[in-house]
């Protein structure tokens, strides 16, 4: 459940990229070199928050944070409270794929 609306995260998103941009001392159009990215690209996402997947992973692996990213998608570990749960944890198979619908 979110407990801040998708536009504010957007947001701080932008800002904390701008940020660390600004902090390395690169420009915009140096970030967009080093980046591989578009200029019009990089100057739409600071101002609007729009931008791909593909250019948002080549700017985080210039500006720092990619591996911060890709440690938070992880699932979480498991934790148990019994030795049961140990038992049916491991008698259940972890889902390939979702449901139809």
């Amino acid at each position: 459940m979110l407990f801040i609306s998708l536009s504010k995260i957007q947001k701080k998103i932008v800002e904390s990229i701008r940020a660390r941009r600004l902090q390395m001392e690169l420009t915009q159009e140096g970030l967009s070199e080093r980046a591989g990215v578009p200029l019009s690209t990089l100057r739409k996402f600071e101002q609007k928050g729009v931008i791909s997947l593909d250019s948002f992973l080549k700017i985080l692996s210039v500006v720092g944070g990619l591996e911060e990213i890709v440690d938070a998608l992880k699932p979480k570990e498991q934790h148990f409270k019994s030795i049961d749960e140990v038992l049916k944890s491991e008698e259940q198979s972890t889902r390939k794929r979702g449901n139809r619908k």
